[in-house]
């Protein structure tokens, strides 16, 4: 009897153990024949027509996203775009992690135009709330009695405003588009109650930017620049002193010069104050955007010294700070003792971490991974959670492409970066001796940067069988000054170098097909796009989200803040004319050979919808396949969930014409413009 059940449990225990490794007691045979029939169950198709669960309509009809958070009266409050809202921005507010409640209606979007890419467009003082109204660029103040009233007259925008309670008054940034020309931006005073357009506090650069007002109410810092110069370039860190009636009596800039920066110039971003009154910011003299603040002296003083780019900080009393910052493309969440300037790194799972709002005993924050969208989190010493998660589709298990880190040799062995996504789909294998064809994704900016955050239209295409590559080529940002710089003034040359030798690299790794390479980009991105079709014989496909073909155009009638920046990305204008010209897609027409799809929004004041439309006309005389995709409404970057899904589906018919296969699903063909 015990010898019995002695070989029983052991044979009980043996089962068990099959089946968690998979085993389940067959016989080798019996092995064999399960893993057939669990190929035979992946179905063989061409790539591209591999059936997806991730739609376009499924992708942006539920896509909400949030932002802009901050922390006021034991509440949390944030900005939702909301797919339901038709994209518009609802500001919500949140109590002891309970359900959000709209302080806006759904009709009204809560944004600010200013430097037409916007920024913080609220703020929260005790009962009050003041806020930016798309519509009519007005700040308006919401009350706790339910009443809201405009407080700003027409014609002038603002942003990032602060309270100053000692003075009841709002310190904001005003950009006043009441006159012909350029539009003026000035740091302004508005009464609380009164309203009006607000008094002056500080004029005489092109551009002011997020104002700071220190504990004491006797001070505020603020950051300026003036053409040729953006943000990231070189900028001054001012700090103006107020008297008791708010007059400014004094305004002095930190020296942009620092022991070690041969240089003399800096980008210094992000003033903050510590409750005692300690001035902090990032400043860029070591090549890395590096944590400093003001000593007694009033001089800076370096406080974390290593060779990462912190993107955000948020001080969480006087003896720490948390940071994120990017290293060789990767985001971190970290804190730094600001005494002895040591970093401790704070989980690892994060792709993009910002958006810092103290409150609750610890800082929120918004963070996104490679396999989930941007939500907020609660740091709470080590402790983190899940505080929201804004509406968006999810990523099915078998169908989630991970992204692979790639350095790759460009021009003189210079190195680039980027992201590589294989296809994935368990439902399907592409034909035996095949490869999957390529999407090369180009961000903006053009010195923005591609990340490992969840992006869902990645996960579209690899679902369906592409190959996505999304590149930071030289002059993208997190891999320090120098890196960024690379691009002045070779804009149109370095990153069209870097984009061939990223595929080039991908076909010697035999990971893509060489036949079948397409470019997709927005904005700066789209001028990528419009270039490499002109200038080198690598893509097949390109689709273009509002970019730029002719540079003169472009330099002539933008909005103010980038006026000018194309100096610096290529040559003053109209001196290096013949650069312009030299770099204008629109200029070698003739040499585009592979059909291109245009997509442009008709409110655009970034890059104007003639930039497509020209191409579009001069690529129609050249008999080259195309199509050309307006929206009403739109600007730049769609919002209207019902406009991304037809663009979407549009590039996915694209493509399914031009690398011969037939997209799954049912989807509105694009109708490609031809010859006669």
């Amino acid at each position: 009897m015990r010898r019995g059940w002695i070989v029983g449990f052991f044979l009980v225990l043996a089962a068990v153990l099959a089946v968690v490794f998979g085993m389940a007691l067959k016989s080798p045979s019996a092995e064999i024949k399960a893993q057939e029939a669990s190929l035979s169950a992946v179905k063989t198709a061409s790539y591209g027509s591999w059936s997806s669960p991730l739609s376009a309509a499924r992708l942006f009809e539920s896509a909400d996203s949030v932002g802009y958070l901050s922390y006021a009266e034991n509440s949390l409050y944030f900005i939702e775009r909301q797919a339901t809202a038709d994209g518009r921005n609802i500001l919500l507010k949140m109590q002891q992690n309970t359900q959000p409640i709209p302080q806006t209606p759904r009709h009204m979007s809560v944004r600010t135009k200013v430097h037409e890419y916007g920024g913080m467009p609220y703020l929260v003082d005790n009962t009050d709330i003041y806020y930016s109204r798309f519509s009519d660029q007005k700040i308006y103040r919401f009350s706790a009695d339910q009443t809201t009233e405009a407080i700003t007259p027409d014609g002038l925008r603002y942003m990032a405003c602060e309270a100053d309670t000692l003075r009841k008054q709002l310190i904001c940034v005003r950009e006043d588009h009441r006159s012909v020309g350029e539009a003026v931006n000035t740091l302004v005073a508005i009464d609380m109650k009164e309203g009006g357009e607000g008094k002056i506090l500080f004029e005489g650069t092109d551009f002011v930017h997020t104002p700071a007002i220190a504990p004491s109410r006797n001070e505020i810092a603020f950051i300026t620049w003036s053409h040729p110069n953006m943000p990231w370039d070189n900028t001054e860190l001012r700090i103006a002193r107020l008297s008791a009636d708010g007059v400014v009596e004094d305004v002095r800039s930190i020296s942009q010069r620092y022991p070690g920066n041969s240089g003399g110039s800096a980008s210094i971003i992000s003033p903050q104050y510590s409750d005692a009154g300690v001035l902090y910011f990032v400043a860029d003299w070591s090549d890395w955007w590096s944590l400093y603040r003001l000593n007694l002296e009033g001089q800076p003083e370096l406080v974390l010294d290593r060779e990462i780019e912190i993107q955000e900080f948020v001080l969480e009393n006087e003896s720490s700070a948390l940071i994120s910052y990017a290293h060789q493309g990767q985001s971190q969440l970290a804190r730094v003792d600001l005494a002895s300037g040591i970093l401790n790194n704070i989980g690892s799972e994060f792709s993009r971490v910002g958006g810092f709002a103290r409150g609750d005993g610890g800082v929120y924050f918004l963070a996104s991974t490679a396999s989930s969208q941007t939500q907020i989190y609660h740091l709470v010493n080590e402790s983190i959670e899940v505080t929201y998660s804004p509406g968006s589709a999810t990523i099915l298990e078998g169908y989630f492409s991970n992204p692979e880190a790639v350095t790759f040799p460009s021009e003189n062995d210079e190195p680039a970066h980027g992201f590589f996504y294989p296809p994935q789909n368990k439902d399907f294998s592409g034909p035996a001796g095949q490869l999957p064809p390529l999407i090369v994704k180009v961000h903006g900016g053009p010195v923005g940067a591609a990340s490992t955050a969840l992006d869902l239209s990645i996960q579209f295409w690899t679902s369906r069988g592409f190959a996505v590559f999304d590149i930071n080529h030289r002059g993208s940002t997190g891999y320090g000054r120098k890196y960024r710089k690379k691009l002045y003034p070779n804009w149109g040359l370095v990153e069209l170098e870097d984009v061939a030798a990223g595929v080039r690299w991908l076909v010697e790794q035999q990971m893509v097909d060489a036949n079948k390479t397409a470019i997709r980009g927005g904005s700066a991105g789209g001028y990528t796009v419009l270039a490499s079709m002109a200038f080198r014989d690598i893509f097949k496909a390109g689709a273009s989200y509002f970019g730029i073909s002719d540079l003169e155009v472009l330099a002539r009638d933008t909005h103010k803040f980038e006026s000018r920046y194309l100096d610096q990305l290529i040559g003053p204008y109209p001196e290096a004319k013949a650069i312009y010209r030299a770099r204008s897609p629109i200029h070698r027409v003739k040499d585009i050979s592979a059909p291109l799809l245009l997509l442009q929004g008709l409110d655009d004041r970034i890059v104007p919808p003639n930039q497509s439309r020209m191409i579009f006309d001069a690529l129609k005389a050249n008999c080259v396949p195309t199509a050309y995709l307006a929206f009403e409404g739109e600007g730049h970057g769609f919002r209207k969930p019902a406009n991304n899904i037809r663009a979407l589906n549009a590039e996915l018919s694209f493509y399914g014409q031009i690398f011969d296969f037939k997209p799954a699903g049912s989807i509105e063909a694009l109708s490609l413009v031809r010859c006669p």
